[in-house]
């Protein structure tokens, strides 16, 4: 088929068929813009291909069972994209719940029971004396940053150091026992 053959033939396919081809993909995409972009490629494969596709008899119908694999791969892709949608709000609505658990088992009295305290006391033990004793002053004498400092003749950012390295301890030594424990610690002495 010539050149000429092609686009007369494309022109007439265009006119008389791209309208059904859309509401074809329609029916399927519940998308109108969708639909057209589908239709669109699909009419656009053929023009770019039509040269290997002399042997085709009946091209609107090839053209409609392009537009029907074109339909497919969108709708799968669609689907893979709900599944993914779906995992994510699946595990936050997981961690959510989680989170929901944690403080509805949480007993604050527990969190300042002797087995804590005792906890709290080997942790800072294990620590620098320095660094065990600028956390006291802080947590447990109420002392801020600009008063410890002043005291121990450090600088500000010393001490900010040697309470972060306290608590880094006491967070990986008490890790397992309950997660609000440091942040209620944090909260009741900060």
């Amino acid at each position: 088929m010539d050149e000429k053959a092609y686009i007369k033939l494309f022109n007439y396919i265009f006119m008389n068929h791209r309208e059904r081809y859309i509401r074809f993909a329609y029916s399927y995409t519940y998308n109108h813009e969708t639909a057209e972009d589908l239709v669109a490629e699909s009419l656009m494969y053929y023009w770019e291909n039509r040269d290997r596709l002399e042997d085709v008899k009946d091209i609107p119908l090839y053209i409609l069972i392009i537009i029907k694999n074109k339909c497919l791969d969108h709708l799968q892709r669609e689907r893979t994209w709900n599944n993914i949608a779906e995992n994510l709000l699946s595990n936050k609505e997981w961690e959510l719940q989680m989170r929901i658990s944690s403080l509805e088992a949480c007993e604050p009295e527990a969190l300042f029971s002797a087995e804590v305290q005792e906890l709290i006391k080997k942790t800072l033990d294990k620590l620098p004396e320095k660094s065990s004793r600028i956390f006291m002053m802080s947590r447990y004498e109420g002392k801020s940053y600009q008063t410890i400092a002043r005291e121990t003749s450090l600088s500000v950012k010393s001490v900010e150091f040697h309470i972060s390295k306290a608590l880094t301890a006491l967070r990986k030594d008490l890790k397992d026992y309950l997660p609000a424990l440091l942040s209620v610690f944090d909260f009741f002495y900060n």
